[in-house]
C-alpha cells in the first residue's frame, strides 16, 4: 500500500531542502513537533495503530532525506517509549488483577516469570496511553533543549589554561564549548581548519575572535599535519554516530583524525544523544553527498576541462581514531556506544 505523507511531513521535507530549516537540532526539534502532532490528533486506537503511522511518516522522510538521520532517530525514539508506555500501563491493570485474589498459588510464583516474557499485543487498546505518551514527549523536548548546555558544562573538565585546540569547520556545539572554555580558562589558543571548500571555518575564528584571551589562528587543510604535533586536543563535531562509534563528519575530519593518531593527541567529538544512529556504513544507501564542484574548480579553468571533480561534503571516521565521545549524558568511549543504544531504541525498531 502506498503511505500518504501528512502536510506536516511534505511542509519539512520542503524546507530542509530549500535551506529554510538547518542544523540538527532545529531538524530533530521540528520532525518531534510533527510526532507530537500525530499522537495528539490522529484517530489511532491502539499502540500499534500508533507505531504503524510513526513508521509510515519515518520512511517517508527517509526516503526523502537520506543523511538526515535524526528524524530516524527520533522516531525511533518514540517507538519505544510507545512500547514502554503500553508494558508499563498493562503490568498495571495486571497486578491490580492480580491483588484482588487472596494468595498467588506455588505455580503461578514460578510461571510468571516467563508469562511476563511472552510478546505483547499491541493491538488491544490501552487507557491513558496517548497522555503518558504526551508526558515523556515533554520530557524528551526538555532534553534536547538543555543538551548543548550540558555539553557545554563539561568543557572546564576538559580544556585547561594554556592549551593548543585545534578543531575543523563550524559546529554550533563546539562555538558552545569553546566559548565556555574560554571564559573559564586562561591563555587558549585555537586552531581553526578552515574546511574547504566551503570554508565554514572562518565563520566560527570571528565567532570565536569576539571572545577575550584567546589565541585564534586559521590554517588551510593542508596545514593539519603540519601543526598538529603542536597540539594537545582536537574538539570536533560530528553529522552523527554511526552503530560502531564510527562518525559521518565534515570532510576534512578524517585527515584531522589521522593526524592527532600518529601524533598521538586525543580527539574529542561532541555528539548529543539524538545524533546517535544504530546503523553501520555498509547500511546506508546514500552515506555522502557531493557538493557543487565550481568551488573546487572553476568550470571555465583550463584544468576542469580534462578533470572529473567531486566534492563530498562527509567523511567516515573509524572509531579506532576516536577517544572520547562528550554527549548532554557525559563522557563515553567509542566502545560504548552500542549500550547507549540499546538504551535508547529497541531491537525491533531498529529497521524502519
Amino acid at each position: 500500500m502506498h503511505e500518504q505523507p501528512l502536510k506536516e511531513v511534505t511542509q519539512l521535507i520542503h524546507a530542509i531542502k530549500v535551506g529554510l530549516v538547518e542544523g540538527s537540532y532545529n531538524i530533530t526539534n521540528k520532525t518531534l513537533d510533527i510526532f507530537k502532532y500525530i499522537i495528539m490528533s490522529k484517530s489511532w486506537q491502539n499502540a500499534d495503530a500508533l507505531m504503524q503511522i510513526v513508521r509510515a511518516q519515518c520512511r517517508i522522510l527517509q526516503s526523502a532525506l537520506p543523511q538526515e538521520t535524526v528524524s530516524s532517530n527520533i522516531a525511533r525514539r518514540i517507538l519505544k517509549l510507545t512500547r514502554e508506555e503500553f508494558d508499563l500501563l498493562h503490568a498495571k491493570v495486571q497486578h491490580i488483577a492480580d491483588d484482588s485474589q487472596a494468595s498467588l498459588s506455588l505455580h503461578k510464583l514460578v510461571t510468571q516469570t516467563s508469562e511476563s516474557n511472552v510478546m505483547s499485543d499491541y493491538t488491544v487498546p490501552q487507557q491513558g496511553l496517548r497522555e503518558a505518551l504526551l508526558d515523556h514527549l515533554q520530557e524528551v523536548e526538555t532534553e534536547l533543549e538543555t543538551s548543548s548546555e550540558n555539553i557545554c558544562v563539561q568543557a572546564e573538565e576538559h580544556i585547561h589554561s594554556s592549551e593548543i585546540i585545534l578543531t575543523l569547520g563550524h559546529s554550533r556545539s563546539v562555538e558552545n564549548f569553546l566559548k565556555r572554555a574560554i571564559k573559564k580558562r586562561q591563555s587558549l589558543t585555537i586552531i581553526v581548519a578552515e574546511c574547504a571548500p566551503a570554508c565554514r571555518g572562518h565563520n566560527l575564528a570571528a565567532s570565536l575572535a569576539s571572545e577575550k584571551n584567546v589565541e585564534i589562528i586559521v590554517i588551510p587543510d593542508a596545514a593539519i599535519f603540519a601543526m598538529m604535533s603542536r597540539v594537545n586536543k582536537v574538539i570536533i563535531g560530528t553529522h552523527s554516530v554511526l552503530a560502531n562509534g564510527g562518525l559521518r563528519a565534515a570532510c576534512g575530519a578524517y585527515t584531522v583524525a589521522l593526524a592527532a593518531k600518529h601524533y598521538s593527541v586525543p580527539v574529542i567529538v561532541l555528539a548529543p544523544m539524538y545524533k546517535l544512529s544504530p546503523l553501520h556504513l555498509c547500511e546506508q544507501d546514500a552515506f555522502n553527498m557531493v557538493g557543487c564542484a565550481e568551488d573546487v574548480i572553476p568550470y571555465d579553468s583550463i584544468p576542469a576541462r580534462e578533470a572529473k571533480v567531486y566534492s563530498p561534503m562527509f567523511d567516515y571516521v573509524p572509531p579506532e581514531l576516536i577517544t572520547l565521545f562528550i554527549s548532554n549524558t557525559g563522557g563515553h568511549a567509542p566502545s560504548y556506544v552500542y549500550r547507549l543504544l540499546t538504551e535508547l531504541y529497541h531491537p525491533e525498531d531498529l529497521e524502519i
